[in-house]
């Protein structure tokens, strides 16, 4: 139906979708849209306070399916999966990272740092839309290039 090329696939589901999500008294946690071999996945992550069920789940699928069938966002064929973030939930948009400071988190780097380091473990202190600061055990501060991260990820063993 829709043969448009400009504009993110992903922002246009999420202004489909989020109003549904919130509607269900959910959070729309994050929309991603990758190929993974021959297949594309159109992926829906939900939250909310007292921990996502698979409820939830069927509940949005069912919700969101007729809305983007009609309103075609995307031209290739997909497979939808709505989930959680899970308890190691990515923090990736800005909210996210207010959310969850002073929270434990894990960093992996793309490529190790100035100092051979490609992993870190510490607490979140502050970030900006470039930067996302650690507090480390050791009472040191590092600095982590949010680009040069494979992941920003909550540290679901060290959350009190």
């Amino acid at each position: 139906m829709s043969n448009k090329k400009s504009g993110n696939t992903a922002a246009e589901v999420k202004a489909i979708v989020e109003p549904i999500v919130e509607n269900m008294g959910l959070t729309l946690w994050n929309v991603c849209f990758v190929k993974e071999g021959s297949e594309y996945y159109l992926r829906i992550f939900i939250d909310k306070d007292e921990g996502v069920t698979i409820d939830d789940c069927e509940n949005v699928t069912r919700a969101i399916d007729e809305p983007l069938d009609r309103l075609d966002p995307i031209e290739q064929n997909y497979i939808l999966e709505v989930s959680s973030p899970g308890v190691e939930r990515e923090l990736i948009l800005d909210w996210h990272f207010d959310r969850y400071l002073g929270a434990p988190v894990m960093v992996k780097l793309i490529r190790p740092d100035e100092n051979g380091v490609r992993e870190y473990n510490g607490t979140l202190i502050s970030h900006d839309k470039d930067t996302a600061v650690l507090m480390l055990e050791n009472g040191k501060e590092t600095v982590i290039k949010k680009k040069a991260a494979v992941y920003i990820k909550l540290d679901d063993f060290n959350i009190n």
